[in-house]
């Protein structure tokens, strides 16, 4: 195929996303990936001069191709899955694969590095150039023989697993569908009742059709008065992809995510020992701010017993108005949504469901984008690109009339989209070695918010806004970062544990009237959210905290166990029972199997370090208290602040460590004070 023909192999611009078929993929791979061996060829030959920019202007560029071309094939195997698709990208996975584990553990490379005059580089490049020996040793670059051989088929077959267990965990959640009356449905709210009507409409079929994407699941367990309904509900989305699921009891047993679980865990373990560490927690570590699995341990364990108090209290409260208010004696796992939603609306004279019809898509999406703007001092507006579809928008930032990035963002939820919220990038910002041209980095935000309904814009809940404002906080680390070297810029380079600060902390933003009142508009009248609804919000905001506390915790140490003990990694479920043993206050049904869709630890780069949302959150509740401490009388934040964080964060990206970046921001190490605080969990515990 020529270049004119391949979308794929058209790096002109932007991803040609509108035109990208699966037939693209294969014949794209066999230019890019011997481009690439050609590459590597040419600069680990005897002759060729052991210098940074010379090795970037020929083997970085290559690889940079070939990680773009690959990486719009991925993203639409996350947003757009089709049948076709998904074997093309399978069939070329192993391709892939091969090339880039070669690539890390090649020690022709390796130690052209290593004869790099480090005092020759600039500060950013010196730190790319410790990243890059560290990441050699842990890519086997210092493996021999049968031992490199064994390293490089374990990668391969990883990146095989991993993608069977979350093609899994989307077929598992697709292919589930049930019809129900409107009487099964009282109390669920009028949105959900018109989409789940349409939905069903479509299908030719009377009644209401519920999914178990989140935008249908969650309003269901929390305000769907049958108990029979949510146990139904509860059941299929607590089981998916597992051994206990509908689907693998009727007979799709390739659905269980069982021996993936087991194989994945067991090739870390293998992987870990041939590199010389105890267990893989070790491996997560090294790249990492946190230094020892123990240290991880003991930090959230110590977390653990501060929260446990307001947990323990958040259930005997619910319990009790249970048993007074909703003849409820004896609770099951399928009733706490829904108990703690009214207890909420009890106490505080506060729905989520009120607050909703405020929170129009296009009005909060506005609010985002004045409080970036005024606090980073940028301008965001429409731009054009193509796109995988109609949904999807494309918008641009500029500084003082200078392009500095570009995303898209792909907000509904969708069949053939992967559930869940994630920023990616597309290109990275880049002094390109080859031409001398400045490249601006573009990233995706994605989201699976309800689509549009009966003609009106579509409604987001308090809880939604969160995630988008979380998931731009992690856009604008990579956008708008000042470096030049393209593996420390924006969110490149960052360790794992850090990489969240910049996300929670636009969390914060969703909580401030002097942000919130420019982003609601009722979706009926027009009107804007009323500050007492926001005040109950607010009074409402840190209910059953220290219950959403222990569940996180939960999911952290269980992460942490499985990748730190090889042995009791294969009982993988005795692990999650001795954990919840542990900490949890609510125990979990024995047919539960969470881990069966756990994508974050077994498909999506989190292993050994899930723990990160809850260390980071630390940083970045300190960093916002900066905001707090700076405000204006009216509650607007300071833009000198604003400016600070994101010259000594943003700007930073991982040109060095995340610790360093954080005490030129915060002036010290960072307390945990801010967090407990934040979370109505006073020290004092």
């Amino acid at each position: 195929m020529t270049h004119a023909i391949n979308p794929l192999l058209d790096f002109s611009n932007h991803p040609l996303f509108d035109v990208i078929q699966p037939s693209h993929i294969a014949p794209a791979l066999d230019q890019l990936l011997p481009a690439a061996d050609a590459a590597l060829e040419k600069v680990t030959a005897a002759d060729f001069p052991a210098d940074w920019k010379a090795i970037a202007s020929v083997l970085d560029v290559a690889t940079e191709k070939l990680s773009r071309a690959w990486g719009a094939v991925s993203h639409l195997h996350s947003v757009a899955d089709t049948p076709e698709l998904r074997a093309a990208y399978t069939e070329a996975l192993p391709r892939v694969t091969e090339f880039y584990t070669r690539l890390g553990a090649d020690e022709r490379l390796y130690a052209k590095y290593k004869a790099i005059d480090v005092a020759s580089l600039n500060a950013e490049q010196k730190h790319a150039h410790t990243l890059a020996m560290r990441n050699f040793v842990l890519s086997g670059a210092e493996l021999v023989g049968a031992a490199k051989e064994r390293f490089a088929a374990i990668q391969e077959r990883q990146a095989e697993v991993s993608q069977k267990f979350s093609e899994n965990v989307l077929d598992a959640t697709d292919q589930w569908s049930a019809i129900v009356t409107a009487e099964e449905l009282a109390g669920v709210p009028d949105d959900v009742l018109q989409t789940t009507r349409a939905a069903a409409e479509k299908d030719g079929v009377a009644g209401h059709k519920l999914n178990l994407k989140m935008p249908c699941y969650l309003p269901i367990m929390q305000f769907a008065h049958s108990s029979a309904l949510r146990e139904k509900l509860y059941r299929a989305y607590a089981t998916r992809a597992s051994d206990q699921s509908e689907a693998v009891q009727a007979g799709k047993a390739e659905q269980d995510n069982t021996p993936w679980v087991k194989e994945i865990l067991a090739l870390r373990q293998e992987e870990s020992q041939l590199l010389g560490y105890a267990n893989y927690a070790e491996v997560s570590l090294a790249a990492k701010m946190a230094q020892s699995p123990a240290e991880v341990m003991a930090f959230l364990r110590d977390l653990a017993k501060r929260a446990r108090p307001y947990a323990e209290q958040d259930v005997a409260e619910m319990r009790a108005f249970a048993a007074e208010h909703l003849n409820l004696q004896d609770p099951q796992p399928w009733d706490w949504p829904y108990i703690g939603e009214k207890l909420k609306e009890a106490r505080y004279a506060f729905s989520e469901q009120e607050v909703k019809p405020y929170f129009t898509a296009p009005k909060v999406l506005a609010g985002l984008f004045k409080i970036v703007e005024t606090l980073f001092e940028v301008s965001i507006r429409r731009d054009d690109a193509p796109v995988w579809h109609p949904a999807v928008e494309f918008y641009r930032i500029e500084r003082a009339g200078q392009l500095v990035g570009q995303f898209y963002l792909d907000p509904g939820a969708r069949a053939g989209k992967r559930g869940g919220a994630w920023m990616d990038d597309v290109r990275a910002r880049w002094l390109r070695p080859d031409t001398g041209a400045l490249q601006t980095p573009v990233a995706h935000l994605v989201c699976n918010f309800s689509e549009a309904v009966g003609g009106k814009p579509p409604l987001l809940t308090h809880d939604d806004v969160i995630t988008l404002f979380h998931e731009c906080g992690h856009g604008l680390h990579h956008m708008l970062t000042q470096v030049n070297e393209r593996d420390v810029s924006g969110i490149s380079g960052v360790e794992w544990d850090a990489v969240e600060l910049p996300s929670q902390f636009m969390e914060n933003f969703c909580w401030e009237w002097s942000v919130l009142r420019h982003m609601t508009a009722h979706v009926d009248t027009g009107e804007p959210l009323p500050r007492a609804l926001f005040d109950k919000m607010l009074a409402a905001k840190n209910f059953q905290s220290g219950l959403q506390t222990l569940r996180q915790i939960e999911f952290s140490l269980v992460d942490m166990l499985l990748h730190s003990d090889g042995e009791k990694a294969q009982d993988f479920m005795q692990v999650l029972r001795d954990v919840r043993a542990e900490v949890a206050v609510l125990q979990s049904p024995a047919w539960g199997r969470t881990l069966h869709t756990f994508s974050h630890i077994f498909a999506g780069g989190y292993a050994a370090g899930y723990y990160s949302y809850k260390w980071a959150e630390v940083l970045s509740a300190d960093a916002y208290a900066a905001f707090e401490e700076t405000a204006g009388a009216d509650g607007e934040p300071s833009i000198d602040t604003g400016r600070r964080y994101r010259e000594t964060i943003l700007e930073v990206g991982g040109s060095r460590p995340a610790m360093e970046s954080f005490k030129a921001f915060r002036g010290r190490e960072p307390q945990l004070d801010a967090l407990l605080r934040h979370q109505g969990m006073s020290a004092a515990h």
